[in-house]
């Protein structure tokens, strides 16, 4: 096992335990924004939610961002379309990267549905190196936004 695996193993149900009962979808977003951004030192945590056709930025934790985001543009639009996590070891490389800020080298976003399995969201960090997230943050990354629909959208 990793140190990162092991770092999520514990992290995860932390992260649970915190939410587990909050309805408030504002106060969990920032609150597991804060965790994450905490626990890994990464550059720029946060979400964007659907609203009115468009994804809107929500709780995060870090530098300026994007206010609006159009659904199937840059690396959170896409991951909303297609409904799947999509990990970006260099964003650079990332046909239409959307650069909320020049520091951004690599990138992880992951999917938020409801209980239907319709997309709500997206978690999207951001890392100021390159090759940051691989199928470990993928999968963990997952399993936080399963928890987040647990809690807010069930």
């Amino acid at each position: 096992m990793t140190n990162k695996q092991q770092e999520y193993d514990e992290l995860i149900p932390q992260l649970a335990s915190l939410i587990e009962g909050e309805k408030e979808e504002m106060s969990v977003l920032a609150n597991v924004s804060a965790v994450l951004k905490e626990r890994f030192g990464w550059f720029w945590v946060g979400f964007y939610l659907e609203r009115e056709g468009e994804l809107r930025l929500g709780p995060f934790q870090g530098t300026l961002a994007c206010m609006h985001i159009k659904i199937g543009r840059g690396v959170c639009g896409t991951s909303f379309e297609q409904q799947q996590s999509i990990v970006v070891p260099d964003v650079e490389q990332f046909p239409g990267h959307i650069a909320c800020s020049s520091l951004s080298r690599s990138e992880i976003v992951v999917p938020i549905f409801d209980k239907t399995h319709r997309p709500v969201g997206v978690l999207d960090i951001d890392s100021t190196e390159l090759n940051t997230f691989d199928e470990c943050d993928r999968q963990n990354l997952e399993r936080v936004c399963e928890i987040i629909t647990k809690t807010l959208y069930s």
